[in-house]
């Protein structure tokens, strides 16, 4: 009797260190699997190289430093060069064939949703995409954690506050009609209607557009007050630059956190003046004596050989800090539950994006904050910060 005793405890300990394995997919003794399925060639690569090179940087670091419980950091990143069936086959290749435990700084809307079909039934966490739409926390909520505020919120509150600042009667969008368009478009609406004003017109645009003299036209002629802009970063730069060029000057465009790019602001001859964004993070630039920002400044520039971190580079440092703090919270004992419940313990301050990383059982969104800035004489300028 002892006999099966010892043999069906054994079992029971071989069963649930298999499915612990199980689990745990992209985990050995001495590595954890991170992967990214994003956009480095494509027009959203301003935002998506500089991402996975900062992360790179950082990983890099914490693995010279040993890594985390021992285990070194593989980043595996694959270019979808922003079309969806490419990071459908990204993401496949990521998770059956390099098997890795979580994702991170995936970017796209579209592009997330097509690929969580996969990763919802494998159990893979996905960490701070490099999207604010608001499906990245859709259901099943469990394993999918966002970086900033969303879109949806961002751009309601800059029109919210633009409508505050100056006399507003017509808001209008102009966007890309994909689920991240479609988003900027809802808020707009959304918002004119709360306000009391009118949603007076749209146009709608490819992802590579360059031409808006037409739309910029039409614009103007529906009397609009304020433009929110859902467009590539070329795009907005150019749709911006074509209102001037027409001598309308009295709109004020505005974008969500996908348009709060450094790019955006140093465009030379002053062509983005004026222009608005809400977003879920801080420009660095106006934080460059803060300590630890300094530092990571000094680092990133000696190994890149660039002059300053853009955008992208703010939010890939930063999601990185995440998926370490998250894996130094989860023990040595490395499975998908035990990340999750350190995910939702986290609570500190992201010095890089100027925010509070604070999540739980209930919030997935790692920092609540929204930022209202100004690019003015070629810098993003702070003009309300929203708890």
């Amino acid at each position: 009797m002892k006999v099966i005793k010892v043999v069906v405890s054994l079992y029971l300990v071989l069963l649930l260190n298999t499915v612990a394995l199980a689990e745990s997919q992209g985990v050995s003794d001495t590595e954890v699997i991170i992967g990214s399925m994003n956009d480095l060639s494509g027009p959203f690569a301003a935002f998506g190289a500089p991402a996975a090179q900062a992360a790179q940087l950082y990983f890099d670091e914490v693995n010279a430093n040993g890594g985390v419980h021992g285990r070194k950091i593989r980043f595996v990143v694959e270019d979808h060069g922003y079309q969806v069936p490419k990071a459908v086959q990204a993401t496949n290749k990521l998770v059956n064939r390099d098997k890795v435990f979580a994702m991170l700084l995936s970017l796209g809307t579209a592009h997330n949703m097509a690929a969580f079909k996969l990763l919802d039934r494998k159990g893979i966490p996905n960490v701070n995409p490099l999207t604010g739409a608001r499906q990245m926390l859709q259901s099943p909520v469990k394993y999918k954690f966002a970086g900033t505020a969303s879109y949806y919120d961002t751009v309601r509150a800059a029109i919210a506050y633009l409508a505050g600042d100056q006399p507003a009667n017509n808001i209008c969008t102009m966007f890309i009609p994909s689920d991240f368009g479609k988003e900027i478009q809802a808020a707009a609406k959304d918002e004119a209607g709360a306000l009391g004003l009118s949603y007076a017109a749209e146009t709608t645009h490819k992802p590579d557009e360059t031409d808006f003299v037409g739309a910029i036209g039409k614009l103007k002629e529906a009397q609009c007050d304020v433009v929110a802009v859902a467009l590539s970063v070329r795009g907005v730069i150019t749709a911006v630059a074509t209102a001037k060029k027409i001598g309308w000057d009295n709109v004020r465009f505005v974008g969500s956190s996908a348009a709060f790019h450094t790019a955006i602001a140093k465009v030379p001859g002053g062509v983005t003046e004026g222009f608005y964004a809400g977003s879920g993070w801080e420009d660095l630039e106006a934080r460059v004596e803060q300590p630890g920002v300094s530092e990571w400044i000094k680092k990133y520039t000696a190994a890149t050989g660039e002059k300053f971190p853009g955008t992208g580079a703010v939010l890939g440092r930063s999601a990185a800090e995440v998926m370490v703090r998250a894996l130094e919270a989860a023990g040595r004992e490395l499975t998908n539950e035990g990340f999750v419940a350190a995910m939702e313990s986290l609570d500190f301050d992201d010095i890089i994006a100027g925010t509070r990383v604070k999540m739980s059982a209930d919030d997935h969104v790692a920092a609540d904050e929204i930022i209202i800035s100004q690019v003015r004489n070629g810098s993003w300028v702070v003009l309300d910060k929203i708890e």
